[in-house]
């Protein structure tokens, strides 16, 4: 489920990758931090470790707002140096955040990096998302030409044809927070009783939000529904609806990208076909293609349920993904 990397020289981050100094949590000074030390992508997978960890680690989210689109991150020196001293790096994995795997082969780390795409087993351990796209771009040569199918892998190497927002799986969830709770026990054996007890509560937390979950879905009665990018896809798959929006618009969306006119018209074609119930928008990867899909449906009266990609403030995760259900069901049931 877990992989450890032996790191490249730390002059490569910077040749390598060109890192900016922008932007990221400060570490912990050393008489503030206390036990292991953990770094995750981002404040999703971070909020997790913490409910695992408790007292016994150090958790720091390099990505801890609603307001940076993981996407297109640049990733700092102070980044770096926090993969350097971390005990525990926590990505999820797939191409989505890219500059976590950077930061790794740069830094010098020995830490263990735990990927939630494998976790899920969307990934094989130690495979690489670009490699994995690449192949299977070349394994359509008969609908694309080589130079194509690379023109297709220039952008964040996300897994092809699936989709890699693995955090708002919940069930997949449950399977990262034992992940986080089996790493830490090996890396801190005398807090393990503690860790495990942590995990305890955190699933059965996670038992009330699928139980949730499953009522919700059968309230509401299946549909058709359209989104701006396929973050919350597996929370509306889960609730029974099921996403129309064609391919090529969403994943344009995805990797910032011009959107193809016939995509953008279909949607708008869909919106306009009275067969969509909700329009899922992300507040993270806002467009003018995105702005005018959302006109479209707020002028037929089509609900619109927002969503982003990381932990709004004042949230964990399980509120937040209460609250998102919560949401869904307010606007197809008002």
């Amino acid at each position: 489920m877990t992989s450890t990397r032996r790191a490249l020289p730390a002059l490569l981050v910077a040749s390598t990758a060109g890192l900016a100094l922008t932007g990221c949590a400060a570490p912990a000074s050393e008489a503030e931090a206390t036990g292991l030390s953990i770094v995750a992508s981002t404040n999703v997978y971070g909020d997790i470790a913490a409910a695992i960890a408790g007292d016994a680690a150090t958790v720091t989210s390099i990505i801890d707002s609603p307001t940076i689109d993981p996407h297109s991150y640049e990733a700092s020196a102070q980044d770096q140096l926090l993969i350097s001293t971390a005990d525990l790096v926590i990505e999820n994995g797939g191409g989505y955040d890219p500059f976590v795997d950077v930061l790794v082969e740069g830094s010098g780390t020995e830490a263990v990096v735990l990927s939630a795409v494998v976790v899920g087993g969307l990934l094989e351990e130690g495979e690489d998302a670009h490699a994995h796209s690449e192949d299977e771009a070349h394994s359509e040569e008969e609908a694309h030409s080589e130079e194509e199918a690379h023109s297709e892998d220039d952008g964040h190497g996300h897994l092809e044809g699936t989709n890699e927002h693995v955090w708002y799986d919940i069930h997949l969830m449950g399977d990262v927070a034992a992940a986080i709770a089996a790493e830490l026990s090996a890396l801190d054996a005398d807090n393990a009783a503690t860790f495990e007890q942590n995990l305890a509560a955190f699933e059965e937390d996670l038992e009330e939000l699928e139980a949730l979950l499953e009522e919700t879905a059968a309230a509401l009665g299946g549909g058709a529904v359209a989104t701006t990018e396929p973050v919350p896809a597996y929370l509306l798959a889960e609730l029974g609806l099921d996403d129309e929006t064609p391919a090529e618009f969403t994943e344009a969306i995805e990797e910032g990208s011009d959107v193809p006119p016939l995509a953008l018209q279909q949607v708008l074609d869909l919106i306009g076909s009275g067969e969509v119930r909700l329009l899922a928008y992300n507040e993270q990867t806002a467009s003018p293609e995105t702005e005018r899909v959302r006109a479209a449906a707020e002028e037929a009266g089509i609900p619109v349920v927002s969503f982003v990609e990381t932990l709004p403030e004042g949230e964990d995760y399980l509120s937040w993904m209460r609250a998102n259900i919560e949401a869904v069901e307010a606007a197809l049931t008002a």
